[in-house]
């Protein structure tokens, strides 16, 4: 996975910052947080201080749960983390204590290392971004197939079928560009029928209403 950095080197304490996330999968009912600390992009590249699940997510479509994880780090340098989910109040939090910090040596080791690997960090962050965006979009595609199929053509059926294939398949290769371009076909393929479903359903919703 992707680091996802909070709290800044040499940040002052006190010093409280927080974030929100989300789901990835309908009907997660946990999401796991894990505390990471070092200057790389990658989580397997620095070190971890802490793990913990938030549990009692309620089942709702991906993307939906809105799940904010706050860090605080008070005036004696232990470390909270909280996550919240906001719709339902499903909390858990978790204490570093202070022996999470690093030396002198071990911190300049880690800001050589991310000096020296930068630019590969850069483009691993990159393609690791666009096969997340790859994925999602197929998982969206295939919701809207399945719930809308009667409003494509065969055709549209055949050509998004050949386009979510190439996309599967550039999504095994180590190529951004290449899975960016899969992704743009598959979008212009399915804008038409996206669009004709939107106008079905304000249609449908305008029915039997008149204007004041």
């Amino acid at each position: 996975g992707l680091m996802d950095v909070l709290i800044p080197r040499n940040s002052k304490i006190p010093f409280k910052v927080a974030r929100q996330y989300t789901t990835q999968k309908d009907g997660q009912g946990s999401m796991r947080i894990s505390v990471f600390q070092g200057e790389r992009d990658l989580v397997a590249d620095n070190r971890k201080l802490a793990e913990f699940n938030l549990k009692g997510i309620p089942g709702m479509p991906a993307g939906f749960p809105k799940v904010e994880v706050s860090f605080l780090i008070n005036a004696d340098g232990i470390l909270t983390v909280r996550a919240k989910e906001l719709r339902s109040g499903a909390e858990q939090s978790i204490e570093v204590k202070p022996q999470y910090g690093l030396t002198d040596a071990e911190v300049e080791r880690m800001l050589l290392e991310s000096i020296t690997h930068a630019v590969d960090d850069i483009k691993t962050r990159a393609l690791t971004e666009a096969r997340t965006e790859g994925e999602l979009l197929l998982g969206q595609t295939e919701k809207f197939i399945a719930r809308n199929a009667s409003l494509l053509t065969q055709e549209e059926m055949l050509r998004t079928a050949e386009a979510m294939q190439s996309l599967q398949l550039s999504l095994t290769l180590d190529d951004k560009d290449l899975i960016q371009r899969q992704i743009e076909a598959l979008n212009e393929i399915s804008r038409p029928y996206a669009e004709r479903a939107m106008d079905q359903a304000v249609s449908g919703a305008l029915k039997g209403k008149s204007l004041q």
